[in-house]
């Protein structure tokens, strides 16, 4: 069994790695880049490996910077079938449509502004792209033992990342690859953790936070509730940038949570996105899937999902109104790095307020609007205009869907007999002193993945 690695190899976004075993191509897998205009650029280069040549795709979840370049791969041959577990499976035409969505939406933009002589720009993908995708799907459950090739084998165990997120189990030759996909922290709301696994010749590790640990969650929801106290008292606008999947769910859970201790009914509740929405109708769906203490919470009133001031904004002249509102109100919006997405219009109207309190709840990758506003920008461009940065930003660490330095060595720790483990989805700051204390601990071969690498199991 050979395994290359394509991306997310010294980088957070773009996961894609390739498996040889067995005379079968399984990629796991195919993420898009995100980050500034050159990264994302390289979105539209042609895979280092021939599409028509996999015989299959394994997806750990569905978030974009996972599966963001599928309908990319479908479009240059890709005819095999997609593994996917049956809640990601649901998840996913929602991520993907929205992305073709704005991809076109984008192009259209620009093509606007087009000079004479300049090429004419195109979408990652389209719509109809992402139709061919779906017809290539294959849902599977949690812990089915599946062949997927001849003389390749695939399983899925929750991850605890996001709603269907999974840590793969692949088994070809005689060997045994684990891929972590994206792991949660333990404790993290409405999911279940992240199961542990026995046995492995090979770890793929994620290692996103491999250089820290976070703050205590409840610590973390005491800060977040005094933020909000504060944003109330100065009669001003909370605006929060929140993946549409997983984050936008967890903050209508502690709404709900801490109904009564944080005044929430004295608030407006936007959930400025059409996607995350519809994200909210798959969660409701897969219950089943939540741990014990999301499933009380949701048999007690209000339902996260459908809080009494809750409002959910389907069209652009709703979302534009929310910009009439000067106080009072918490808008959660995608896109959760602010690249893109509705987040961007209300930053135009209310970053200069100094009432206005900005909230990020999540990774900020190199390149973002998300990360300048995080390292303290004072002037921000948006939609080509500069606008100066006075409202208050603040950062909500403890909130991570991906579990930290010490949970990754908890998890790696429940192997048997300490397999060697390559890291991928870190950027070196974070990797290195995760490799360093894996080593300390007596782990087998630690190896920081690279573009373009490869390693034998």
């Amino acid at each position: 069994m050979r395994v290359h690695f394509h991306g997310a190899a010294g980088e957070v976004t773009g996961s894609m790695h390739l498996v040889e075993a067995a005379g079968r191509r399984i990629l796991l897998d195919c993420g898009m880049i995100q980050g500034g205009r050159e990264m994302e650029a390289r979105n539209f280069e042609p895979f280092p490996f021939d599409p028509a040549s996999i015989d299959a795709l394994v997806v750990s979840h569905a978030h974009i910077d996972h599966v963001g370049r599928i309908p990319r791969l479908v479009w240059q041959g890709f005819r095999g079938p997609i593994y996917i577990q049956d809640a990601g499976a649901d998840l996913l035409p929602v991520m993907l449509l929205d992305a073709a969505s704005l991809a076109e939406n984008d192009a259209e933009r620009e093509n606007r502004r087009r000079r004479p002589g300049e090429p004419e720009a195109m979408p990652l993908f389209t719509r109809k792209d992402v139709e061919d995708v779906l017809e290539r799907v294959r849902p599977l459950r949690y812990g089915a033992r599946t062949t997927i090739a001849p003389g390749v084998e695939i399983a899925f165990r929750d991850a605890g990342h996001i709603l269907g997120s999974s840590i793969v189990e692949l088994w070809a030759e005689g060997r045994k690859l684990v891929f972590s996909g994206d792991l949660g922290p333990q404790g993290t709301p409405i999911l279940r953790d992240p199961e542990l696994v026995r046995n492995a010749d090979l770890v793929l590790m994620e290692s996103t936070y491999g250089d820290r640990n976070h703050r205590d969650r409840l610590d973390t929801i005491h800060e977040f509730g005094d933020l909000l106290e504060q944003a109330w008292n100065a009669r001003g606008k909370v605006l929060i940038p929140a993946f549409a999947v997983g984050r936008s769910q967890e903050l209508l859970y502690w709404f709900a949570r801490y109904w009564d201790e944080w005044q929430i009914s004295r608030w407006r509740i936007f959930l400025d996105s059409p996607m995350a929405a519809k994200v909210v109708a798959v969660y409701d769906r897969h219950r089943t899937l939540f741990d014990e203490e999301a499933r009380e919470v949701w048999k007690r009133r209000p339902n996260p999902f459908t809080l009494p001031n809750l409002h959910l904004t389907d069209s652009t002249e709703a979302s534009m109104a929310i910009n009439r509102i000067e106080n009072g109100a918490i808008v959660i919006a995608g896109s959760g790095m602010a690249n893109g997405g509705r987040i961007l219009h209300h930053f135009r109207h209310n970053i200069e307020r100094r009432a206005t309190h900005v909230v990020f709840v999540g990774y900020q990758a190199e390149g973002t609007l998300g990360r300048r506003l995080v390292d303290g920008a004072a002037t921000v461009r948006i939609h080509g205009e500069e606008y100066r940065v006075n409202a208050r930003i603040h950062t909500i660490g403890g909130l991570s869907a991906h579990t930290d330095q010490s949970g990754l060595l908890a998890w790696y720790g429940h192997f048997e007999g300490n397999p060697p483990v390559v890291l991928v989805h870190g950027e070196d700051r974070a990797r290195e002193p995760l490799a360093r204390e894996l080593r300390r601990r007596g782990a087998g071969e630690v190896t920081l993945a690279r573009p373009g690498t490869a390693v034998e199991v």
